[in-house]
């Protein structure tokens, strides 16, 4: 996450919002051109909406929300300067190089809290899992339960292209992706699939439980999150062997 574009954003909402705070001057004609009540209280709760995101989205989800109103008045009601500028952010006696330390270490923090905890749950599920279905595992830690085993056709150089419907899910059933009919070479996907694709013919059904490490690891985009085990219910439509171009 860039500091500079989070703070970018919440300094033009405080911007906006100072905006309604300044006196009314000028003829009736002239007042007559603000916006109504209506739209000031629509686009204020608009901007609280925005913001919330802002933070939400940067993993700022566990805030204490009284000191976060605090800093937001004492951001509005501050006397000089433009913010982030130094005349600004001395009334805040701290300055934005520490400020945006602080706020990096928190987020570290975060992250690594969330990525450990999906791990130690990832792990739990897998093994849960693995005894309940009296499903199979491989040695490189992925869990499969093989519905139907489809025809003896497999797919078996990583190059091979195999066409699929599924669904994947998190391990508390939250559905993050799903495709039908989808085409694609084993080389160009997380190691779980590329691995877990041979274990099942042409024609079969697979459920397939991945380990980070085989998925997206620590690098797991949000809605995934870091270290998550992925669940992937799969048929496999069709496998197409590689074929190597036929040269001139």
């Amino acid at each position: 996450m860039k500091l500079v574009k989070l703070f970018a954003i919440a300094s033009a909402t405080v911007l906006v919002m100072a905006c309604g705070t300044s006196k009314v001057e000028g003829s009736k004609e002239v007042q007559n051109l603000l916006p109504s009540k209506g739209q000031v209280d629509t686009t204020s709760y608009l901007l609280g909406v925005n913001f919330g995101l802002v933070i939400t989205q940067n993993g700022f989800g566990d805030l204490n929300m009284a000191q976060l109103e605090k800093g937001m008045k004492d951001a509005l009601n501050a006397k000089e300067g433009q913010p982030m500028d130094s005349a600004f952010v001395k009334q805040f006696k701290i300055d934005p190089s520490e400020m945006n330390m602080i706020i990096n270490e928190y987020l570290q923090k975060r992250t690594a809290y969330e990525g450990a905890l999906n791990k130690e749950k990832g792990d739990k599920f897998r093994k849960e899992f693995f005894v309940k279905n009296s499903a199979d595992s491989t040695a490189t830690g992925i869990v499969y339960l093989i519905q139907d085993s489809g025809s003896e056709k497999h797919a078996v150089s990583d190059r091979d292209t195999v066409k699929v419907n599924y669904r994947g899910t998190l391990i508390d059933g939250k559905e993050f992706d799903k495709n039908d009919g989808i085409e694609f070479p084993l080389n160009r996907v997380i190691k779980g699939w590329t691995e877990g694709m041979k274990l099942v013919g042409e024609g079969g059904k697979i459920t397939l439980v991945i380990p980070a490490e085989l998925a997206y690891g620590e690098r797991g985009p949000r809605e995934i999150g870091a270290n998550s085990t992925l669940i992937f219910d799969v048929d496999l439509l069709e496998v197409k062997p590689y074929v190597e171009p036929a040269t001139k």
